[in-house]
């Protein structure tokens, strides 16, 4: 075992502005000596033993005498072998008694650790070397060993992680850092698979950190591989993203977060509808809206993301407002239930993907009221002209066309032909969406009693219904997409989906390359299904739910593509126009 001594002074520039009462307190700096302390014995190499992580390795030295007998203190550093200084080592310890004790231990757990954070290999073997600092107000010696140290065979697995960087919402600041959760299974037992939903900056970096300071093991990483001391991740698209890590595997994904919704029996569409929730940041959503309940009186709804089954969360069975995701709760042992509803009304509707427990909460608005009763008719008047007359049924007015309304325009509802009956207004804005470009697009807003324009969001056909006794108008618009595919190709699952733009009234157009012998439709999955009535025709007629599909392109190019629909989408007409 060699051992190498270092003796310094660490010098500085004092300046005293003192009585001379206090001058004999100290002597002039270097007019004392500061010994070396001295290593006793230790071993020259430890091999770590996983299976007794919490053996003890000692060392003792003799002590560092200062010729002034002023106090000494010691700290126990480990570092990488010819360290210059320790001003940061792998591992420091101040001795016992506050530093005036002349031992001091690591365990085997905190050595490997150490070297872990330092980016050495599970069972490699690492030259360091250990260094007892003596320091005496301005002086500092110090005695060295070599040693040789094998790491456990096991990699070290963080049991929590945090995420930073300029990409995310907590910016750079370590000590900010967004905790992500972690999974453990039925047994409580940690599975080292993590996760968190968030915000990321496209094209700004971010890593994941074991801690929220330093030392701490740091990962990147690049295509899905997670790599220690790796490259920072990074998005190409702003956005909601859910981050999962799976240390076991050493992978991550990335999950874009296109909307966050509630479905279910408690909006208008039912289970085969979304409500999408907006993101407010820090991994909370929240939407103000109108639930509903059936006529049985309890109602339930589930949360999920783009629209997808595998992304569903409920409640934890039990729990007031505990959410968990149905995929994950087997394997967590959680029992999980459908969100229930048994009031209808206007609501907060808040969801909170944060740390260890994700929750949901459901405040509802006492302040609005449905209207004190139900009229004998109701009409949509613009500019003193009646547009709409309202079908009613019980309490309920509705439109049996879809209309075509404009958002320049203002709208009245009065419960005369001519407006000189009770005026009504709307809470909300007809049309108003945090996804404009779905399929089926559907939302509620209160009817409150009293004059006062009714607006819509966007030019569009809507289809209104107007229920007096829940006090709650529900509206519904369809965009058109034109499916274009290559059955001898891809097929249908390889298709184009090309958005068409709404034109006031009942038209949709759009200007697309398209490609011979490619099969379309008009379609508005899936309530809305337009076949050719002709499907060699580069201008005709269609039907919805009927026809063929659309075979009418023999040359490839840039067509624009017009349609118009009837008020009802039961027909249309449509032209294809080479450009």
């Amino acid at each position: 075992m060699k051992k190498i001594k270092i003796f310094f002074y660490a010098f500085f520039t004092v300046i005293l502005m003192i009585s001379c009462e206090e001058e004999d307190n100290l002597d002039p700096i270097g007019q004392w000596e500061l010994s070396e302390p001295e290593f006793l014995s230790s071993e020259a190499n430890l091999a770590l033993d996983e299976a007794n992580p919490t053996e003890t390795y000692e060392f003792e030295w003799e002590p560092a005498i200062s010729s002034a007998r002023y106090q000494v203190r010691y700290t126990l550093v480990l570092d990488t072998l010819g360290s210059e200084n320790y001003n940061t080592p792998l591992l420091s310890k101040a001795s016992g008694n506050g530093g005036r004790e002349t031992t001091a231990s690591f365990t085997a757990a905190e050595i490997d650790l150490a070297l872990s954070y330092a980016g050495f290999s599970a069972g490699e073997d690492a030259d360091l070397e250990i260094a007892v600092i003596a320091t005496s107000i301005d002086k500092q010696t110090t005695d060295i060993l070599e040693i040789a140290v094998t790491r456990f065979k096991t990699e070290y697995k963080p049991q929590q992680l945090f995420l930073t960087g300029a990409g995310t919402e907590a910016g750079t600041e370590l000590a900010s850092a967004i905790p992500l959760r972690a999974l453990k299974d039925a047994d409580g037992n940690h599975t080292y698979r993590f996760e968190t939903y968030t915000h990321l900056e496209a094209g700004e970096n971010f890593r994941i950190y074991s801690s929220r300071q330093m030392p701490a093991h740091v990962y990147g990483g690049s295509d899905g591989q997670l790599v220690k001391n790796g490259e920072p991740l990074t998005v190409s698209e702003s956005g909601e993203y859910r981050l999962t890590v799976d240390l076991e595997a050493q992978t991550y994904k990335l999950l874009k977060i296109n909307n966050f919704s509630i479905v279910g029996d408690v909006i208008p569409n039912g289970w085969g509808g979304d409500e999408p929730l907006e993101y407010q940041g820090d991994g909370v959503w929240q939407r103000d809206m109108y639930l509903q309940v059936p006529e049985s009186g309890q109602g339930g709804f589930v949360l999920r993301l783009n629209e997808d089954w595998g992304y569903l969360f409920k409640r934890i069975t039990g729990t007031q407002n505990r959410l968990y995701m149905e995929s994950q709760a087997e394997a967590g042992g959680i029992s999980i239930e459908d969100i229930p509803l048994t009031a209808a009304g206007n609501y907060s509707v808040t969801v909170t993907l944060v740390g260890d427990n994700y929750t949901y909460s459901l405040e509802k608005d006492q302040t609005s009221t449905p209207p004190s009763e139900t009229p004998e008719n109701l009409y949509l008047l613009a500019n003193g002209i009646t547009l709409a007359t309202f079908e009613k049924d019980e309490n309920i007015f509705k439109s049996d066309v879809y209309l075509p309304l404009q958002a320049e325009v203002s709208y009245q509802l009065n419960s005369a032909e001519d407006g000189s009956g009770t005026f009504y207004s709307l809470q909300g804005v007809i049309g108003e969406s945090t996804n404009p470009d779905g399929d089926a697009v559907t939302g509620n807003t209160s009817i409150l009693e009293g004059e006062g324009d009714v607006s819509v969001s966007r030019d569009q056909a809507y289809m209104l219904n107007f229920d007096f006794e829940t006090g709650v108008l529900s509206w519904k618009y369809y965009n058109i997409k034109l499916f274009h595919w290559d059955d001898a190709g891809g097929g249908w699952d390889d298709r184009d989906e090309f958005l068409m733009t709404y034109v006031h009234p009942h038209q949709f157009t759009t200007t697309q390359e398209l490609q011979a012998g490619y099969a379309m439709k008009f379609n508005s999955p899936w309530d809305i299904q337009f076949g050719a009535d002709d499907p060699q025709a580069m201008q005709g007629t269609m039907t919805n739910n009927g026809g063929e599909n659309f075979q009418n392109i023999t040359s490839s190019g840039t067509y624009t593509v017009d349609v118009e629909v009837s008020n009802t989408y039961e027909i249309g007409t449509y032209e294809f126009i080479e450009e």
